[in-house]
Order: structure tokens, then sequence, then C-alpha cells
């Protein structure tokens, strides 16, 4: 007992010290100009507000396009398919996805969407040709984007919405299945009405608990959106993170470009922060219930 009590005490004892450093640096840091002006040049006052913007597109965005594949992922794996070959293998890969770098997700999706130059051609009806042409030509990839690096954190998002999906659903009781079945509930009805309503609790925590884990990714981003120093929502082109400033700001050897890092990591702390509480709170209303 008394070396588990002290292996608890230094691990919370360091992380005391962590969140007062945090503190100490980066609440003096904090300021309306923070939240309404741009990333400055070096020697002069600025904010985060094209970083916090571009954080929060990509994020949402992110959650938009990996929380619906995960939930339904897991779906399958829970009400259809508990007992097949398929849904072992979705696991397994699905575990190791949950451990992966988050690294090698960044460079899989430069792989995909950065490095590759696709040139699209559509052609346009004989009616609309007179006004817009005979094609439409754009091109795809072949540098960096807001959009690539959207498709990285839903790379990240999807497998813990997964496993999250998965675990509620097989909490549900079989009773309340069967129950709507004997009514003759068809079964995709059954799982809108019944499973969805008895695990909501749950999935909503785990979309929270992705939308936690990515809003901190650096490694991902510095491989699809880059950075951009200017004020930028176009997700075909490079755009602004809160996490890729921290870092760049943190490596400058300029004392007001480090004071923003502090500030932008106290940001998102607090942002994580919020979401774990929420997370929490919803489960103990789960719970609750």
């Amino acid at each position: 007992m008394s070396l588990c009590a002290g292996a608890a005490g230094l691990g919370l004892g360091c992380l005391l010290v962590i969140l007062g450093t945090l503190l100490w640096h980066g609440v003096g840091g904090l300021s309306l100009g923070v939240f309404t002006k741009m990333t400055p040049p070096p020697g002069d006052s600025g904010g985060l507000l094209n970083a916090i913007a571009g954080s929060l597109i990509m994020t949402a965005l992110g959650v938009a396009i990996g929380a619906p594949v995960g939930i339904f992922a897991g779906t399958y794996m829970a009400e259809y398919g508990r007992k097949s070959k398929l849904t072992a293998v979705v696991r397994f890969i699905n575990d190791i996805l949950l451990s992966a770098p988050s690294i090698v997700v960044g460079l899989f999706v430069y792989t995909i969407m950065v490095a590759p130059r696709v040139r699209v051609s559509i052609p346009i009806p004989q009616q609309l040709v007179s006004a817009l042409g005979s094609k439409i030509e754009f091109t795809l990839g072949g540098h960096f984007s807001g959009l690539a690096g959207a498709v990285a954190l839903a790379v990240i998002v999807i497998p813990i919405v997964v496993r999250t999906t998965e675990d509620m659903l097989l909490l549900v009781p079989q009773e309340l299945r069967e129950a709507a079945a004997a009514l003759g509930t068809p079964r995709w009805l059954v799982i809108r009405r019944v499973s969805y309503r008895a695990a909501r609790a749950g999935i909503i925590t785990g979309v929270l608990l992705a939308v936690a884990r990515i809003s901190g990714e650096t490694a991902p981003l510095l491989f699809t959106a880059l950075n951009n120093q200017f004020w930028s929502v176009k997700l075909n082109a490079p755009i602004a993170s809160l996490p890729a400033v921290i870092f760049q700001y943190a490596l400058s050897p300029y004392d007001d470009w480090q004071r923003l890092a502090w500030v932008g990591a106290l940001i998102i702390t607090l942002a994580v922060l919020a979401l774990s509480i929420s997370a929490r709170a919803l489960s103990v209303q789960r719970k609750a219930q």
C-alpha cells in the first residue's frame, strides 16, 4: 500500500508541477488580443486568432468525417456481426490504430493526399457549354491543405469512436431488443429507437474524448495542413492550427513568440479539461440512469 500510494503521489506531483508551470507562464499572457489578433511577426504584438479558427475548423471537420464512420462501424460490430470473422478482424485493426503514433497517420495522409498531384476534368452538358465552357478542370493534391489535416484528424477519431460505440451498445440489455422485436419492430428501428437511446450518453462521451484527443495533435498537421501566418479558411490551402503555432513559437528565440506559445498551450489544456469534464458528467449521468 505504501508503494502504491507513493507511486500515485509521484504521478500526481509531476502532473501538478506541469500544470503549475503552464499556469505560471500562460495566465500572464492571456488577454482579449489573443482571441482578436493574428499571429504576429517577431517583435510585434499579436494574438492567435487565425490559429484558433484553423484548429476549430479542422477539428470540427475531422469529427464530422470520423464520428459517423466510427459510429456505424461500432454499430455493425455490436448489433449485426458480433460473432463474425469480419468483426474480429476490424476489432484487431482498430486496436492497432488506437495505439498507432499520430505521426504515422500524418505520413499516411501526406502520401495519399498531399504528395500526389491529380488533375480532375469534369465534362459540361451541351446546353451549358456556352456559359461554362466544355469542361471544368481543377487540381487535387500536390500541396498542403486544411482538408488533408482534417482527414488526418478523422483517421485518429475513427478508432476511438468505434471502440466506444461498440462497448456502449454491448452494455445495452438484450431484453430491450427482444421486447422491441416482439412488437414487430424492424431491426434497424430497434437499433435507432432502443439501442442508440440507451447508449446515447456513452457514444457522445466517446466523441468528446476523440475531440479531446485530436485537439492537441501536432505531428499529423505538420505533414498535412502545414501552417499559415495569415488568416485563411480555405480548405484547399495551408491553414493555421494552434498546435502547430505552439510548436513553432516554442522553438523560436523570441520572447513574445514564446509567451504566445504558453498562452496557446493553456488554451488547449483548458479546452481539453472542459471536454473531459463534460465526458465525465455524461458518464455519471448514464450510470445514474
